[in-house]
C-alpha cells in the first residue's frame, strides 16, 4: 500500500475525544498535509478524562489535561465543534452532518461511548446525573460542595472515585452495589475487598448485593428506593453503571460490529478497508489475546488514537499494547496493567493487603496476566514488561523474587 503522507486526499475523523483528537495530533506530527476534518459534538477542544472523576471533582482543579497545543484544533485541522455526524456513506466516501457532505478518503471513527441510564420510575429527576464531560464534572462538583446525601449506583472505577470526591466534600455517601464487593467484575473478591474495606473506614454506607427500584421527589430527587422496599435519602444520585458503545453510525453504514463494538482487526481496521475505529467503539482483535478485546479506558483511547494515523498513511502495524489504568481514592492510588479474569486466574499477592502498599498478580497458564501496582510505585516499568512479555514465572518468583523487566529478546 502506498503511503497518504504527501496526498491531499481528505481524512475524516468522527469523535473530538480523546481517541480522535489524538489521532488528529499524530496525522500532523507524522507529516500528512492534507486536510482532516475533526466532527465532535463538545464544544471544548479534545481532553483527557480521568481528571473528570480525580483531580477536578476533588476540587485540585479546574480543567482537564488538553490535547494537543493551545491552538492546534483550531488552525491545524477543520474543527467542526458542537457538531455530531449524522450518517456515513461507505460506497461515495462521504460523512453527512445534516445535508453538508465532508468527503473522505480515510475514515476514523471515534465515537467513544455514553453512560449509562437505568429505566426506573423517577429517573428523569433532577439530581440524579451521570459523568461523562467537563460539564458534567464541573456541575457534580458544585453538587458535592453544596452538601446534602450523595447516592452513588454501581460500584466501578467511577462509582468509587465519586464517592471518594464526596467525602472529601464532607457529603454523607451511600452506595448501591449489587456484587457482593467493590470492583468485583474486575479485582475478584480478595482484592475488591481491599476497595470495599477502605470506602467503610471513610465513613462510607454500603448496600451490597441489593438493587434499586426507583427515584423519588418532586422535581429534585429527594430518595431512593432501593429493592428491598427501604429508602435512602438523596439530593444527588450519580449513576455509575456502566456505559453504552456509539455503534449507531458504524451499524447504519453496514460496518461489522462485535461485542458490543465496532469490529476491527490488528490494524484497527474496520470491515471497511478505508475505514478505522479506535477508543470505546473498537472492538480489537487483538494479536497477543488472540480475541477481540474492547476497552474503555483511558490509555487505551489515547494509544490507539496515536497509533492508528501511522495506518492510516499507510502502515499495517497491529495494535499490542496491553490495556493500562489508574486511579486515587483518599490514600490508595494504583495502576492495573493487563487483562485479567478473577473468576478463573490464579491470584497472587506480593506485599500487605492490610497497610495497602501491594502488588497482585493474577496468573494464567503460568504467566501473568494482569498486575497492580498499589501504593508501589518502584516496580510499574517491570511490572509492565512482565505483563507485555508473556513469560513463564512462579508464585515464589512474584512473592520474593527480583522484579526486573525480561530480557530483550523474551517471547512475546
Amino acid at each position: 500500500m502506498t503511503a497518504m503522507t504527501d496526498s491531499t486526499d481528505p481524512i475524516v475523523i468522527i469523535g473530538a475525544s480523546l481517541a480522535g483528537g489524538s489521532a488528529a495530533v499524530a496525522l500532523r506530527e507524522q507529516g500528512y498535509a492534507g486536510e482532516i476534518t475533526l466532527i465532535g459534538a463538545e464544544t471544548q477542544r479534545p481532553y483527557e478524562r480521568p481528571p473528570l472523576s480525580k483531580q477536578i471533582l476533588l476540587g485540585d482543579a479546574d480543567e482537564p489535561d488538553w490535547v494537543g497545543d493551545d491552538g492546534f484544533f483550531e488552525s491545524a485541522v477543520t474543527w467542526l465543534a458542537g457538531t455530531e455526524a449524522t450518517a456515513i456513506d461507505p460506497r461515495r466516501k462521504r460523512v453527512l452532518v445534516g445535508e453538508t457532505e465532508y468527503p473522505y478518503q480515510k475514515l476514523i471513527i471515534a465515537t467513544g461511548s455514553t453512560p449509562r441510564r437505568l429505566d426506573l420510575p423517577g429517573a428523569d429527576l433532577a439530581g440524579v446525573v451521570t459523568l461523562r464531560t467537563l460539564a458534567d464534572s464541573l456541575a457534580l462538583r458544585e453538587r458535592l460542595r453544596a452538601g446534602g446525601p450523595v447516592v452513588v449506583i454501581g460500584g466501578g472505577w467511577i462509582g468509587c472515585e465519586v464517592a471518594a470526591a464526596a467525602v472529601k466534600n464532607g457529603a454523607p455517601v451511600t452506595m448501591i452495589v449489587p456484587e457482593p464487593q467493590l470492583l468485583h467484575r474486575v479485582l475478584g473478591d480478595r482484592i475488591g475487598g481491599v476497595f470495599t474495606d477502605l470506602r467503610r473506614q471513610h465513613g462510607v454506607d454500603l448496600r451490597l448485593g441489593g438493587g434499586v427500584s426507583g427515584f423519588a421527589g418532586d422535581g429534585e430527587v429527594q430518595t431512593v428506593r432501593l429493592a428491598d422496599g427501604s429508602t435512602v435519602p438523596a439530593t444527588t444520585v450519580v449513576l455509575g453503571v456502566g456505559a453504552t458503545p456509539n455503534v449507531a453510525l458504524a451499524e447504519a453504514a453496514g460496518l461489522e460490529l462485535a461485542d458490543g463494538g465496532i469490529a476491527v482487526d490488528a490494524t484497527l481496521r474496520t470491515s471497511d478497508f478505508d475505514i478505522y475505529a479506535v477508543g470505546d467503539v473498537a472492538a480489537h482483535a487483538h494479536p497477543r489475546y488472540r480475541r477481540r478485546v474492547r476497552v474503555e479506558h483511558w490509555a487505551n483511547a489515547k494509544d490507539q488514537g496515536a497509533h492508528v494515523a501511522r495506518n492510516v498513511l499507510g502502515g499495517e502495524e497491529p495494535y499490542q499494547a496491553s490495556p493500562y489504568f489508574f486511579t486515587d481514592q483518599y490514600d490508595l492510588g494504583c495502576e492495573y496493567r493487563g487483562l485479567a479474569d478473577p473468576t478463573s486466574d490464579q491470584l497472587v499477592v506480593r506485599g500487605d493487603l492490610e497497610s495497602r502498599e501491594f502488588i497482585a498478580f493474577w496468573l494464567r497458564d503460568g504467566a501473568v496476566a494482569a498486575a497492580m501496582n498499589v501504593n508501589d510505585w518502584d516496580h510499574g516499568d517491570a511490572l509492565g514488561a512482565l505483563v507485555d512479555s508473556g513469560r513463564k514465572v512462579t508464585e515464589d518468583e512474584l512473592i520474593n523474587g527480583e522484579l526486573a523487566a525480561p530480557e530483550p529478546d523474551a517471547a512475546p
